[in-house]
């Protein structure tokens, strides 16, 4: 898919650096967790070689693909007996940050809701944020997004 300001396009193996450390610069960027490398960089692989598991998108600027990346997401699934469909959420979505408020989340967003509603059995897009990234939370916003009342609880099986 193209806008007038980028192409989208699924990720290939080629791409696995780019997205590792958008990875790592997000997860950085919001949480202030520095992750390793290598554990990152074998998790896209993972990925990438089944996109059934995760699917990722990446921008890359329509007048100038020579850039590569400026952006990207992946998406997993999560099935709903409440709505007999899927719930697509978005994950490892990053910008670079002198690509911010150009459209590059917008574009990928854009696509992800194309194929969502083509899909056909999916009932709606979401995703997490960090609590103190509010300059995202607006970014979903004005996307039409809105804030739901759940609360994410965890128990980390690695600790």
């Amino acid at each position: 898919m193209t806008n007038d300001q980028f192409t989208i396009r699924p990720a290939g193996a080629d791409d696995a650096d780019a997205i590792a450390h958008f990875v790592m610069a997000m997860a950085l960027e919001t949480e202030g967790e520095e992750l390793d490398p290598a554990q990152v960089r074998q998790a896209v692989r993972t990925a990438l070689d089944d996109r059934e598991r995760a699917p990722y998108f990446l921008a890359v600027p329509a007048e100038d693909e020579s850039a590569g990346p400026v952006g990207g997401l992946m998406f997993t699934t999560e099935w709903s007996d409440w709505n007999n469909a899927y719930y697509w959420w978005m994950q490892s979505l990053y910008v670079r940050p002198e690509w911010r408020g150009r459209g590059a989340f917008r574009a990928l967003y854009d696509h992800l809701e194309q194929l969502a509603r083509e899909a056909g059995d999916v009932c709606a897009l979401r995703l997490y944020v960090f609590d103190a990234n509010t300059g995202a939370q607006a970014a979903y916003e004005r996307l039409g997004m809105s804030r739901r009342p759940f609360l994410v609880y965890e128990r980390r099986l690695d600790e």
